[in-house]
């Protein structure tokens, strides 16, 4: 078992975390699911495990190495957008839960991880991160807050890890076509898709692809850097 290269996703059990355990897996990668549901479809490694909690991330990290084997990518996927309401609609406890599973979810995991990868000398650490943490999107500033968050810490982390082989990297998509859009208004939607020069959503595929590319030996010049999938929406 410990032949096996691990691969942990944080929220695995569906929409763009299954994506991308499945793009991993067609690398020759173990998926390992941290969820706080199990999967659709067995046959995946699963552990039941809530990102903001620090010991259920501690408890992951001791059983996944334990039963798989030694953690070589870590893609930091689990989150939530909350409801589109404006600041003066949102109450505390929706922003601290949004901060929480987006943010410190992210720090929490990537701290654990980070930790028995750097004495091997090698892992891949992937933050799914939010062009809304660059723009801001009306009526979803706690998500746009904790991607922003999701941002600066990828590229403090990366500076932090640079020469010890593990490299941490984040991707910030636009729009992405999967059930979390159900957690917004149509109009917030139409918005994004507006603001689209190929006016339309990304596919879970698209950004598996990238996730896959960063999550490998292929990527070994870039740490600390975020890279865009906007459909040309980016401008910085």
């Amino acid at each position: 078992m410990a032949t096996q290269r691990i691969a942990v996703v944080t929220g695995g059990s569906k929409g763009i975390g299954a994506a991308v355990a499945d793009r991993l897996e067609q690398d020759g990668l173990t998926p390992v699911i941290w969820d706080i549901a199990p999967p659709a479809t067995g046959g995946r490694g699963y552990l039941s495990c809530d990102v903001s909690d620090e010991q259920a991330v501690a408890d992951a990290v001791a059983t996944t190495e334990r039963e798989h084997g030694p953690i070589e990518v870590l893609v930091n996927n689990a989150g939530l957008t909350g409801p589109s309401t404006t600041v003066a609609e949102t109450p505390l406890a929706q922003w601290q839960k949004v901060q929480a599973i987006n943010l410190t979810g992210t720090f929490l995991c990537a701290r654990a991880v980070a930790a028995v990868m750097a004495p091997r000398a090698y892992g891949r650490i992937v933050n799914i991160a939010s062009l809304a943490g660059k723009e801001g999107t009306p009526t979803l500033s706690a998500y746009s807050a904790a991607k922003a968050g999701v941002i600066a810490f990828t590229k403090a982390h990366g500076k932090e890890l640079a020469g010890s082989g593990v490299l941490v990297n984040a991707v910030a998509p636009a729009a992405i076509e999967t059930e979390l859009l159900q957690q917004m208004s149509e109009e917030t939607v139409a918005t994004m898709i507006g603001k689209s020069p190929l006016k339309r959503l990304g596919t879970v595929l698209e950004l598996a692809e990238l996730v896959a590319w960063l999550a490998s030996e292929r990527c070994s010049f870039s740490t600390g850097a975020v890279f865009d999938l906007s459909g040309g929406r980016a401008t910085y």
